[in-house]
């Protein structure tokens, strides 16, 4: 079964995704510098795919399973776009 985001909403500090299983997941916005120093309409600007969640406008891409493992932006500004 392949677990997708359904619904992604910020706080604060925080990124928040509800996922296809019902659980809610959240994650520090530190942990992504682009996220966190975007304003609430670039945030809103998201296009959501089976495995992630995507800004164009700032080059992000966030995996569900990378979230699910915890993991914040450790990759190079210029990355594939395959979340």
């Amino acid at each position: 079964m392949t677990i997708s985001p359904e619904k992604v909403w910020f706080d604060e500090d925080s990124l928040w995704v509800l996922l296809s299983d019902g659980r809610t997941i959240g994650a520090p916005l530190a942990w992504f510098p682009r996220l966190l120093h975007a304003d609430e309409q670039v945030r809103a600007a998201f296009e959501l795919s089976v495995h992630g969640i995507h800004w164009d406008v700032l080059d992000e891409d966030i995996s569900i399973v990378g979230l699910l493992k915890g993991q914040g932006d450790q990759t190079h500004p210029k990355r594939d776009h395959a979340a």
